[in-house]
């Protein structure tokens, strides 16, 4: 029988000080920024080239697109990389600490699932 998740407790965070909530603000910020999930899971996925990350994220515009990779990159959660070919090949992936926040948020999606579908389900309930 397989056991049920349970959440965290909040006693995680009882050392936590008012810098730990500046930095994790900074965070979710960027990758609260539409599009910016996506894009890091389709770098996840690897996809490596701009036509790959527009074709895995359907809907996605090459303007936001390019200003979302300059997000990332900026906080260093995506490395671009400038192939010297001809013509010239750009390639991005995710660095270390890209690849690690991917791993964080798989707990937020669950949350944001477990919780929209009981919303859904109270607000049918009233």
């Amino acid at each position: 029988m397989a056991s049920k998740r349970t959440p965290r407790s909040p006693v995680a965070w009882r050392d936590a000080d008012e810098a730990d909530c500046k930095h994790a603000s900074h965070v979710l910020e960027v990758v609260g920024q539409r599009w910016s999930p996506s894009i890091l899971l389709a770098l996840a996925r690897g996809a490596e080239r701009f036509t790959d990350i527009t074709t895995a994220v359907t809907g996605l515009s090459a303007r936001m697109l390019t200003l979302r990779l300059t997000q990332l990159e900026a906080s260093r959660l995506v490395e671009r990389t400038v192939v010297p070919t001809m013509p010239v090949t750009i390639r991005y992936r995710l660095t270390p600490r890209g690849a690690d926040l991917v791993t964080a948020l798989r707990p937020i999606a669950d949350y944001v699932h477990r919780w929209e579908t009981d919303s859904d389900q109270d607000e049918q309930d009233t």
